[in-house]
């Protein structure tokens, strides 16, 4: 996908207050039995398509307005994820600023999950 200049600005100062994982970290996490939060930021029908096996989904347009009710430790470890990477920093930028102090956005998104052979579900409620 081609990005605006703008949107890829915007993004590339995000990244230089956000951490980001990779999808071998997560799946690290995920082989030693930690605890975390696996939340997919993409629009809803992305997210119907397919998503990360156990991943959660709370869409970028609403996150914001939800997050303290599905996660209301705010030292909880979110890893977020979108399509490429991008809009996943984003949200974690936001996150910090309400306050969310383990936050990690993992890079390459759902291409990255694809490429890596990670287990994925369809929405079972289509």
């Amino acid at each position: 996908m081609q990005h605006n200049p703008g949107f890829l600005q915007l993004v590339e100062q995000a990244k230089q207050r956000v951490k980001e994982c990779t999808v071998a970290d997560v799946q690290a996490r995920l082989a030693r039995g930690e605890q975390f939060h696996f939340i997919d930021v993409r629009e809803d029908h992305e997210f119907w398509i397919d998503h990360a096996a156990g991943a959660r989904h709370l869409g970028k347009g609403i996150i914001e307005r939800d997050i303290e009710t599905v996660v209301p430790d705010k030292q909880a470890l979110i890893v977020l994820y979108c399509g490429g990477g991008y809009r996943s920093i984003l949200v974690a930028d936001a996150l910090q600023q309400m306050g969310y102090g383990n936050i990690q956005s993992m890079q390459g998104g759902m291409r990255a999950l694809r490429d890596a052979d990670f287990p994925l579900e369809k929405d079972k409620s289509i």
